[in-house]
């Protein structure tokens, strides 16, 4: 059997869900030493060096960008190289292709399993065309893959109410995240202990909402994002860059720098709304530190209700006042118990692989 994974930038992930997602499917694929065939495509615009092999998969390259506009046409010239090349099994990852699908369901006989990726047509950032044409491509990955993926409940809630359809629910791994502890330091200039949020500078990730919170209060914030790639980025970094208690950092994209800021996070700030399970949640929970987090379904499927919750920089700033020691060490707990549980690699691995060895 010959698998090929789509949709993604390519291994291995330097940032990105799916690109994480992709990279840990192919080392589990090698470490359990599955008899398969994996090969993984990838947009040779976005990966400056062009390897052939990842652990034990192929990577076949496409001269496109994998994200933005050009996503359409990358993920439909991977499909149909996938499917010239003979593979039986293709994963897609996202829905950018979607509309390729009965086309390329006419021509071959593979089995396509597709993550629909997180509801993405509702986001705000999206033009009226844009998000027609996200829509009608979510429409066409239920209606002709084979399986679809869902990585939260929520969005499987979603799928059966707009297509009536089923999914399978298969979140993300989370505790590769702790595997990178390296001689790596914070930087100098951070407190011993601090709030950290870290997401891409987004208002649909109410970056503004938790900065305004935090504004008025004494608690050290540390925020990790790309502050320098949109004007809301910007007008927020210059707004609150001078507060002493606020530090407002540049993306870190070494892992084990990452694994330092981390580690010493006392309490974890998750403003996301949209994304279905989102990986920079899952990760934080095996750190076993009290999550707040907005309190969006996708959210409270992920915590298992067992965060705190917020939806106004009001209701942050008070439930971040009042919140006694004892309780956030058993929210901590929680959060760690849950990650264990649900969210590691080995589990994810398993469930799309034994996903793909269905006839």
């Amino acid at each position: 059997m010959k698998i090929a994974i789509l949709g993604t930038v390519g291994v291995p992930g330097r940032y990105g869900g799916f690109e994480t997602l992709a990279e840990n499917l192919t080392r589990y694929h090698n470490g359990t030493g599955q008899r398969t065939a994996l090969t993984v495509w990838c947009s040779a615009k976005d990966n400056a060096e062009h390897p052939v092999r990842f652990e034990n998969a192929d990577l076949r390259y496409v001269g496109l960008r994998a994200n933005g506009v050009q996503s359409i046409p990358y993920d439909v010239i991977s499909l149909w190289q996938a499917v010239r090349s003979g593979h039986d099994r293709i994963l897609l990852l996202g829905v950018s292709g979607a509309l390729a699908l009965p086309l390329i369901r006419l021509i071959t006989r593979a089995r396509i399993i597709t993550n629909i990726d997180g509801i993405e047509w509702k986001r705000e950032k999206w033009q009226p065309l844009a998000r027609m044409v996200l829509r009608a491509s979510e429409w066409a990955a239920v209606r002709f893959s084979h399986e679809v993926v869902a990585d939260n409940q929520a969005i499987a809630d979603h799928v059966r109410d707009a297509y009536d359809s089923r999914c399978r629910v298969i979140a993300y791994g989370g505790d590769h995240a702790l595997h990178e502890a390296s001689d790596a330091t914070v930087p100098e200039e951070l407190p011993d202990r601090y709030a950290l949020a870290l997401c891409r500078i987004e208002p649909e990730n109410n970056v503004h909402v938790i900065l305004e919170a935090l504004d008025g209060l004494s608690m050290p914030l540390v925020f990790v994002g790309n502050w320098d790639n949109s004007d809301y980025g910007r007008d927020l970094k210059a707004r609150y860059s001078e507060r002493s208690n606020l530090f407002l950092l540049d993306p870190i994209y070494d892992a084990g720098a990452l694994y330092a800021v981390r580690a010493r996070a006392s309490v974890y700030l998750h403003g996301h709304t949209a994304g279905g399970t989102n990986p920079s949640l899952v990760e934080m929970m095996h750190f076993g530190v009290p999550v707040l987090a907005h309190g969006c379904a996708f959210n409270c499927y992920s915590t298992e209700d067992k965060a705190r919750y917020f939806d106004s920089a009001e209701e942050l700033a008070e439930k971040l006042r009042n919140l006694d020691p004892e309780d956030a060490i058993q929210i901590g707990a929680n959060m760690r118990e849950i990650a264990q549980r649900k969210y590691t690699w080995d589990q994810i691995g398993k469930a799309y692989f034994e996903l793909l060895d269905r006839e």
